[in-house]
Order: C-alpha cells, then structure tokens, then sequence
C-alpha cells in the first residue's frame, strides 16, 4: 500500500467511529467521509491509489462492520433486517472481489447502508414508527430503490466517473453563488 492509502484508510476509519456513539449523526458522517477519497485523490501525492474500486470497497468494510455493531445493539426487525443486509452486501463484496465486476455491485446492492440510516433515524427521531409487517416492508422497499438508483449511478451508468474533487468543488461553489 502506499503512503497516499493508508492516509484515506486513517481518514475513513477515523470518520467511522462516530457512529458508535451517535448512530445517525455518525453514520451520515461515515458516509460523508467515504466521499473524502475523490478529494484526497485529488490533492495528495503520496504514491496514488492502486484498483481504486476495490481499495474503497475494503475501507468500505471498516464503517459498514461498525454499522452492524450498532445495529446488534437493536432488537426487533430493525436489527434483524440490518442483519441479514449486512450478510447480503458482504456476499456481494466477496463475489466482487473475486470477479472485479463492478455490475456485482448492482447484484448486491448495500442497502444495508441506507437501512442503518433509516433505523437510526427512527430510533432518534420517529419513535413512533410501526414495526409492523407493512410500514417495514415499505420503508425496506424504499431504501432498496433508493440505493439500486445509487449503485447504477456509481458502477453501471458510471454517471460520476468523469468528475473530479475539483469538478464538485466549483459546482457546490457556484451553486453558493447563486443562493
């Protein structure tokens, strides 16, 4: 590994150990930070980063184990739910290590990261959500869409691929203009 990895692997870790205090708060932060690669690729030069997409699907792990460890924490099918999402993504991992397939990523879609989101949220801020069998089976069928869209921008449509740290911060930077 180069210099270069282990400084993003120390930044992702890092920012991933919030959520074992603060569930939702840390994991939008852990999320957050895992976009960080794009701007420390972009401005570092300490050696590069090696197979980008499975270098950030093994960091990845760092943050999504911790996930789980807060989701055992819960009871109900919130936990169980986030149990067997966690299994199913780590599967997909597996299998795209294996292969290298980015469409994998599609196959197997970590909608254990969106689901740990909405649990979280819930426990902190709608405590009276139903964890009846419908309202779960919808809010399950909405993180599920919402990350399939995520992925097939990320590995299929390659949609950001193109964009560089530098390409956000100035459109982030005119869209503060015109606000």
């Amino acid at each position: 590994m180069t210099l270069e990895m282990w400084v993003i692997l120390a930044v992702r870790v890092l920012g991933s150990l919030p959520v074992l205090r603060w569930a939702l708060f840390g994991g939008i932060l852990a999320i957050l930070v895992d976009l960080s690669d794009l701007f420390l690729r972009a401005y570092l030069d300490l050696g590069g980063v090696r197979n980008y997409q499975s270098f950030d699907k093994w960091c990845d792990q760092v943050y999504l184990a911790l996930f789980l460890v807060v989701a055992l924490r819960w009871e109900g099918p919130a936990r169980a739910i986030a149990v067997a999402l966690y299994a199913f993504r780590l599967a997909g991992f597996a299998l795209f290590e294996l292969t290298g397939e980015r469409w994998v990523l599609m196959l197997f879609p970590n909608v254990f990261e969106f689901w740990f989101l909405f649990a979280a949220f819930t426990r902190r801020w709608w405590r009276g959500f139903r964890w009846e069998r419908r309202p779960t089976a919808l809010a399950l069928a909405g993180t599920a869409a919402a990350k399939l869209f995520h992925e097939y921008a990320l590995h299929v449509g390659r949609w950001f691929d193109s964009f560089t740290a530098r390409d956000v911060v100035e459109w982030v930077a005119g869209l503060v203009r015109l606000g």
